[in-house]
């Protein structure tokens, strides 16, 4: 496995991709390399910040927020 921070979810999907490239006769060490740049070109690198809830606010979010702020005073 390369070095780095990788998902649960990277790590399964390294695997099934190396088992595929051996089902087709491509050496372990070379079925994992293939696997881990796969990963890689498919999620651009290792865990990624922004994935999951947004940090910021929606446009609604922020007129909502706006109004209730005017009202206070």
């Amino acid at each position: 496995m390369p070095r780095g921070a990788y998902t649960g979810k990277q790590d399964r999907k390294a695997e099934h991709i190396e088992k595929s490239y051996e089902k087709r006769g491509v050496s372990k060490k070379e079925a994992e390399s293939r696997a881990w740049a796969t990963v890689n070109k498919q999620d651009k690198g290792g865990k990624n910040d922004g994935s999951g809830r947004s940090r910021s606010r929606s446009a609604a979010a922020k007129k909502g927020w706006e109004t209730r702020r005017r009202r206070k005073g």
